[in-house]
């Protein structure tokens, strides 16, 4: 059916003037009203639903494929650092090893352990791996023999603390033997030490990790079964904490009163966890060491009483014996 153009024109008016009373009656209607912030916003959350879906909404050329995202993935794991760590076990009767693995950010590892000096058959050798005693099935475990020398590595890409722990290599046959490699963060230059002030002097505790440098520092105190965090906005005139040097933390406490004797933490934040660090402050007053001086100083008179008296008592017992062998001659 052909229109005609006036037709067409009339249609056309009748429809914008039906859309215009439409949007009349929703706008008199109470709580429908709706600004263009609120229709950004509409469309934004659309937008955000849609993409969370897996649809693309990009143009042509510019979305990121499965492929693409394969790929980018690829290249982040290729850009992480690469190290090998190994154990080597002696035979079956070997004792349990340890290896401590340091991991300061995201890395990929791959974990060696050689059973070597037996002549068991490696087909009757059960090979596992485990992380924190539950059992591991990876496709990224491998085994192989050499001359007596039973092998199994343990390739993997540590992106978060979740993948931090132990990892232990079994080696099983009539008898048992395994390595386990503890995977951790850097530790704090002396994890626990004490320090001893006066009461009204300032004091510095520090903590240092020289090897490798924090993302941040974090400074907790006890109270009581908890920890409190310890920062300049918590009492500006009371704390100031130092952080000049990315690796090294200070947190200097003024006008030391008794109650500030206690332990505090020094944190340090890595990217796969947190080590922390503990130093005792143990607060003392004046008449601390005057103390033992005085204890000494008081036995030293009492003792010195105990003479003197027995001294008069002896000179009084001498003279009333005295007098009475004068009363009988």
């Amino acid at each position: 059916m052909r229109v005609s153009g006036s037709g067409a024109g009339s249609m056309w008016l009748q429809l914008l003037l039906s859309l215009a009373a439409l949007w009349l009656s929703d706008a008199n209607e109470p709580g429908t009203a709706m600004t263009t912030r609120d229709i950004n916003q509409q469309t934004r959350e659309s937008i955000s639903d849609y993409t969370v879906k897996g649809h693309d909404l990009s143009t042509s050329g510019s979305h990121l494929t499965t492929q693409d995202f394969k790929q980018q993935t690829e290249e982040n794991i290729s850009n992480l650092t690469s190290a090998v760590y190994s154990i080597s076990i002696d035979g079956f009767s070997s004792a349990p090893v340890e290896e401590n693995v340091i991991l300061y950010s995201p890395a990929n590892i791959a974990l060696l352990c050689s059973l070597t000096g037996t002549s068991t058959d490696s087909a009757t050798v059960n090979v596992t791996w485990k992380k924190d005693n539950e059992r591991v099935e990876s496709s990224n475990v491998t085994i192989n023999e050499t001359k007596n020398v039973l092998s199994t590595q343990y390739t993997l890409t540590i992106r978060d603390r979740n993948q931090m722990g132990n990892y232990t290599c079994v080696f099983k046959s009539d008898q048992e033997v395994k390595a386990t490699f503890n995977l951790q963060v850097p530790q704090i230059e002396g994890k626990e030490h004490h320090v001893v002030s006066y009461v009204g002097d300032s004091v510095v505790l520090v903590c240092k990790s020289l090897k490798y440098t924090p993302i941040n520092w974090i400074w907790y105190m006890s109270n009581g079964s908890d920890q409190v965090a310890v920062n300049d906005s918590l009492m500006p005139d009371k704390y100031i904490v130092d952080e000049k040097y990315a690796n090294i933390t200070k947190l200097k406490i003024m006008k030391i009163s008794e109650k500030d004797d206690r332990s505090y933490w020094c944190q340090a934040v890595f990217k796969l966890g947190e080590s922390k660090g503990k130093v005792s402050l143990k607060v003392l007053t004046y008449m601390t060491p005057l103390k033992p001086f005085l204890a000494i100083a008081a036995e030293v008179i009492i003792l010195v009483a105990i003479i003197f008296l027995y001294e008069i008592y002896s000179k009084k017992k001498q003279m009333h014996a005295g007098t009475i062998s004068c009363f009988f001659k």
